[in-house]
């Protein structure tokens, strides 16, 4: 699997912003990811793919710990960001979590109004000061969510009225309003239309510019439009990963190729 392998470029320029070496994740006896190492780079859109349950979205939740959610979950191995292990009895997930922020499948508004659902998490990690702060961060990421346009007049009318596609782009305002370094994507596109679609990967390509964006999604035409890295994910193994150019165009191992082609999935 030499195409795991980081280049010295990327080492040498700092650009690591997530190390995993040698994870397992167990479900009580289910053996859900196999000896996963992989290096996912700083202000990178990496794309996760592979068939239905291959491990793909229990890979994404160790790098937030959702999996300590699911007591007959464990997790071995080492997952580092920033050169830190997150499993470390030192860290708090609480804390953990404001620095990897999460979107789900489904868009999930919490039951408040927009300006509550963005200022949600900065006000229980203290991010603001006073009002006037919690103000500016509500809107700084509204804008950066590209949808502080079609919700200004409205802040405290309730999240829930909003179409399936701003609900999305309001869940990914409420992520990065805690200012994390890391954003992760679960199937973000999935239960939307075609343009809100669109809206959200245009959304993706922006927050590059920010963030370490990893992404698990079950299209492959998403993969290839909004991903610089892609890794294939099959049977609990991380088969291959690498420039997502390449992996579409010549993929170095026959699996993801009968993948790709559509011969398994």
């Amino acid at each position: 699997m030499k195409d795991n392998v980081i280049s010295e470029t990327d080492v040498m320029s700092n650009k690591i912003k997530i190390a995993a070496r040698n994870v397992q994740v167990y479900y009580g006896d289910n053996h859900a990811i196999k000896d996963v190492s992989v290096d996912i780079l700083d202000k990178t859109v990496t794309a996760f793919i592979g068939p239905s349950g291959c491990g793909k979205s229990t890979f994404l939740r160790c790098i937030n710990r959702m999996n300590d959610t699911i007591a007959i979950s464990s997790v071995q191995g080492d997952i580092l960001i920033d050169g830190e292990d997150i499993y470390d009895s030192k860290v708090d997930p609480v804390q953990l979590r404001a620095k990897v922020g999460m979107v789900f499948q489904k868009p999930n508004p919490f039951p408040k109004s927009i300006y509550d659902n963005v200022a949600y998490g900065p006000r229980i990690h203290g991010l603001a000061r006073n009002k006037t702060d919690l103000d500016e961060i509500v809107e700084r990421a509204l804008k950066r969510a590209a949808i502080w346009n079609e919700v200004k007049d409205r802040l405290l009318a309730p999240g829930t009225g909003l179409s399936g596609g701003q609900q999305q782009r309001l869940c990914i305002a409420r992520a990065i309003a805690t200012e994390p370094e890391v954003l992760l994507m679960d199937e973000p596109c999935s239960a939307l239309d075609p343009i809100a679609t669109a809206q959200v990967e245009e959304l993706i390509d922006e927050l590059r510019q920010d963030y370490s964006v990893v992404i698990v999604t079950h299209s492959m035409q998403q993969a290839a439009r909004v991903s610089q890295k892609t890794a294939f994910f099959h049977l609990g193994h991380l088969v291959e990963y690498g420039e997502t150019d390449k992996i579409f165009t010549s993929p170095e191992d026959p699996r993801t190729e009968s993948y790709i082609t559509g011969r398994i999935g």
